[in-house]
């Protein structure tokens, strides 16, 4: 499963679970599996609302991530590919 690969990426300790990155990491594969699912069954409405939750968790984590530290923020988004960076 992928949420091994990135543990074992990750610092192996107890917390890793808990930090925002593996959150955000964890609500990516969700997304991910439920696009898929909604590409077969368009009328599923229930798992509509379910992916709408975690978009707007993952999208507050990462707003929390970006006030908190820059760095951290922009490896993240580009080690998953979820959106493109502006550059100013």
């Amino acid at each position: 499963m992928i949420k091994n690969a990135f543990i074992s990426v990750q610092e192996k300790k107890e917390e890793s679970r808990g930090s925002v990155e593996f959150q955000v990491f964890s609500f990516t594969n969700k997304i991910r599996r439920l696009t898929l699912h909604l590409e077969l069954h368009r009328k599923d409405y229930l798992s509509q609302r379910g992916l709408r939750k975690i978009l707007g968790k993952r999208q507050r984590l990462l707003a929390y991530l970006s006030k908190k530290n820059r760095v951290r923020y922009k490896e993240l988004i580009n080690k998953l590919n979820i959106r493109e960076l502006k550059t100013r």
